[in-house]
């Protein structure tokens, strides 16, 4: 006995739909990334205008403190908005300057933070010596000298204390290419003004 017709196009039908609705998710997400970087893009040019605590969209609790470069292994350099605050929010849109460090740009050490496999992957090809540049609202171009590279646990709270130099103290998860996020131990590049 043959089992209706409905029922033998239900499988192909239900597995079609599965599909769309994978798509549709990655489109989404990937859509949703393009518009918040033009969006965060218009509220760091207005920043560098002048305005205070411009959100890049009405419901945002940050808004961009800085613009940073770092030079890629392949030539060139990515460029990202840094917005104010570390959360797991702010994160997915940009690095993040940690409440609690040196304003961007001034005495002290600044700390930025960003997630490995998205903004702060470029680290990954850095050495010392190399240049990083961080915009401030101002407009004023910052240079940084790449001085340490180091691994080490969440927990080591070490590099994060103030320094009387101006110094830039990037952080992203270790290592780049885990499957699983988080994790125990953390990338730090340590620069130092020139």
């Amino acid at each position: 006995m043959r089992a209706p017709r409905w029922r033998a196009g239900a499988v192909p039908a239900c597995l079609l739909a599965v599909g769309i609705a994978f798509f549709g998710r990655g489109a989404w997400i990937y859509g949703k990334a393009v518009v918040a970087q033009r969006l965060l893009e218009r509220a760091w040019s207005r920043t560098l205008s002048g305005g205070k605590h411009v959100k890049p969209w009405p419901w945002a609790d940050t808004w961009p403190v800085a613009k940073i470069e770092i030079p890629r292994p392949e030539g060139g350099r990515s460029a990202y908005i840094v917005l104010s605050g570390a959360s797991g929010r702010t994160l997915a849109f940009g690095p993040g300057h940690l409440d609690g460090s040196a304003v961007p740009g001034s005495p002290g050490n600044c700390v930025l933070s960003a997630h490995r496999d998205t903004q702060f992957m470029a680290l990954r090809g850095l050495v010392p010596g190399n240049a990083i540049v961080l915009e401030t609202p101002d407009g004023k171009r910052h240079a940084y000298r790449v001085a340490g590279l180091t691994v080490v646990d969440r927990r080591d709270t070490r590099l994060l204390e103030p320094t009387d130099e101006e110094s830039l103290t990037l952080v992203t998860c270790y290592p780049f290419d885990a499957v699983v996020p988080g994790g125990p131990l953390r990338y730090v590049v340590r620069a130092v003004a020139l």
